[in-house]
């Protein structure tokens, strides 16, 4: 037979096979099937994990990754390598991800855009968050902030909303990637306070941050540890911190609804989840295994230092989370009439 044709062969000859003994399976009672999770569970981890991040190095999705990834791998007693996939908003990792084995050994970092907002706006998406993902946990919080080169004349929001008004489609502004946080809060308030101001999306926070201190861009929403060291230079400046209430890593930076622009409010969150059907004895040991890992002293301290707040919780708590983002976002983009694709 031709080699060329013997996998397609084989699928033919072994789809009925399966089929039946799916439907056989799909009749027994939960508990037939309980030791085989348990079985799973047992022998997990047997191989390398992957944690497949959907931003380029340094961004501040991959530098909670990277950390959680050295301690889990003491505790799993397997090498946890990091595995960057950046493009398409994260959907191109998040759908790699999808498809993988359902074994907890592929595993993706996700954030708001990938795991809640991206279905909104992509409509060729191979994966849909709440259906393809099992949920493990939330693992931090970002300040979510508008920046500007320290160049930039605008002080606060006022002062930018009204240099922006005062030409309009002169200015624009750089996102972290189409359907992000990043992208969705300034679409937001340009319709808030009648902004002509061009979108330019990146791949991830390093290019979009790089591209606002050399000037190619004059405004940027991004998690503040994307931007801290240049904020920190006095290269770049905060303008105003776009959620309800001031962060303790910014204690001084007013946020948007003090500035006079309510409903401003676009949290960010990091998580981890692995493909559907991962067996719930491995989401449970990884659940415990990286809240016990976010836990730490030396985790918080180091992360609180990139300005990230640790979260951790429930599958079932960032299940709700995910839920309720892409809820957030719905009658904005369709209000909006987003759709970068």
């Amino acid at each position: 037979m031709d080699q060329r044709l013997a996998p397609r062969f084989l699928q033919s000859v072994c789809r009925p096979f399966w089929s039946a003994i799916a439907a056989i399976v799909a009749t027994l009672p939960f508990g037939v099937l309980a030791p085989l999770g348990s079985a799973a569970a047992q022998s997990f981890p047997s191989q390398t994990v992957r944690i497949v991040v959907p931003t380029p190095p340094g961004s501040s999705v991959d530098v909670a990754a990277r950390l959680i990834s050295e301690r889990l791998r003491e505790r799993l007693g397997q090498p946890v390598i990091i595995e960057n996939r950046p493009g398409a908003g994260g959907t191109i990792a998040g759908g790699e991800v999808a498809r993988a084995a359902a074994d907890g050994h592929t595993l993706f970092a996700g954030f708001n855009g990938p795991l809640a907002s991206a279905p909104l706006l992509f409509s060729k998406m191979t994966y849909r968050p709440l259906e393809s993902f099992a949920p493990i946990i939330t693992t931090v919080s970002q300040p979510h902030v508008l920046v500007v080169n320290a160049q930039y004349p605008a002080k606060n929001l006022a002062e930018f909303v009204a240099s922006v008004r005062s030409a309009p489609g002169r200015y624009n502004y750089a996102s972290v990637g189409n359907g992000s946080a990043s992208h969705l809060t300034m679409e937001l308030l340009k319709s808030r306070a009648n902004l002509a101001i061009v979108h330019i999306p990146y791949t991830g926070g390093p290019g979009a941050t790089q591209a606002l201190v050399a000037g190619d861009v004059h405004a940027l929403f991004t998690a503040y540890v994307n931007v801290r060291p240049m904020v920190t230079a006095g290269r770049l400046r905060v303008l105003g911190i776009a959620e309800s209430k001031r962060s303790p890593a910014l204690p001084d930076v007013p946020t948007f609804a003090e500035q006079g622009f309510a409903g401003i409010d676009a949290p960010l969150f990091n998580a981890i989840v692995a493909p559907a059907g991962t067996p719930a004895a491995v989401v449970t040991r990884l659940n415990r295994e990286i809240g016990e890992i976010l836990m730490l002293d030396d985790t918080r301290n180091k992360l609180a230092s990139g300005g990230m707040d640790v979260i951790g919780g429930s599958p079932e708590q960032l299940a709700a989370l995910m839920r309720a983002e892409a809820q957030r976002w719905q009658p904005v983009v369709e209000r909006l009439g987003l759709r970068p694709d």
